[in-house]
């Protein structure tokens, strides 16, 4: 449980990135579609030409192997987990400042008992309060950090990360059902290349290749700067590779509702690393007392977490 989240913390420490970039590309005109699907382009290329730098040719082959045999399940997750999803968090940002998108998307730490029980799995009484304490205790922080900003940007904002934050869960859950077996309608898959936590992102990231093909080509941006595509490969690198790969891993380190649970909600942790980067990268002025009391409140939830019952029931 400990390496679990504390996996989950440095995945959130990673992912904290994610906003600052999409909102800067956005300012600098960039199309939310190529700042969308040009990470993944990006992470395709990153998790093909690791394997073979290193040696682990037969690793990559084995990948894709699986994913030929399971297509159509790749790409229902992939589009899930990763179309769906980051879809809405590059959207959101061309029309909604950062805070907004940030805020927003901690709604991602109450849809995760909701998709694990719309997936059969139930999720203990102390995991939903824990849940909703680490969520209050995150919005408390960008409520007083927040600056006025008017409905309609609030909306064009909050409605696309809303299914973000939905989407993200619902299709790494249908991962761990696979690989976990047991449910009546997801297919089983055993294979030991679903131990790798690189082939896993890649398998995900293969899934929603299509989804980014339709994107473009249904929109037809006009093409992306010299400077979106350095940033791209940023967060590729740093959210999309790194921060993925550590939370897949320990997503599947859970062995139970409860453990799932608490390993989703160490993304609350997203905002806190965003806070101090702007203070120590921007030179943000520090938050004050309200903020501070909502920071307490999150660590609290996941110190919590961490001290309970390490295997419940599923």
């Amino acid at each position: 449980m400990v390496r679990s989240l504390g996996a989950g913390l440095l995945a959130a420490l990673f992912f904290s990135s994610t906003f600052l970039l999409n909102r800067t590309m956005s300012l600098e005109g960039g199309h939310w579609v190529w700042t969308a699907s040009l990470r993944y382009l990006w992470m395709t290329l990153f998790l093909v030409l690791g394997p073979l730098t290193i040696g682990r040719g037969p690793l990559l082959l084995a990948t894709f192997r699986l994913f030929l045999r399971h297509w159509r399940f790749w790409l229902v997750a992939g589009t899930l987990g990763f179309g769906i999803f980051y879809a809405g968090i590059a959207f959101a940002a061309s029309y909604a400042p950062a805070w907004v998108v940030a805020t927003t998307w901690q709604i991602t730490v109450l849809a995760s008992p909701v998709v694990l029980l719309a997936m059969g799995r139930r999720v203990p009484p102390r995991g939903l309060f824990l849940t909703t304490l680490i969520f209050g205790g995150i919005l408390w922080v960008n409520l007083a950090e927040a600056r006025q900003a008017d409905w309609q940007t609030v909306l064009w904002g909050a409605l696309p990360v809303t299914m973000a934050a939905f989407a993200y869960p619902a299709g790494l859950q249908l991962l761990w059902e696979a690989r976990s077996g047991g449910h009546p309608v997801i297919p089983h898959l055993v294979d030991p290349v679903l131990n790798d936590s690189f082939a896993r992102v890649l398998l995900l990231t293969l899934g929603s290749l299509p989804f980014w093909l339709s994107a473009i080509v249904l929109t037809h941006p006009p093409p992306p700067s010299a400077g979106q595509w350095a940033s791209t490969a940023l967060v590729a690198l740093l959210s999309g590779v790194v921060a993925t790969s550590l939370f897949v891993y320990a997503r599947h380190r859970a062995h139970n509702s409860y453990e799932l649970a608490a390993v989703d909600a160490t993304q609350a942790a997203e905002a806190i690393f965003a806070l101090l980067g702007e203070i120590v990268l921007l030179g943000t002025p520090p938050p004050g007392s309200t903020a501070l009391a909502g920071i307490g409140l999150t660590l609290l939830g996941l110190v919590f977490y961490l001290l309970g019952p390490h295997r419940r029931n599923s």
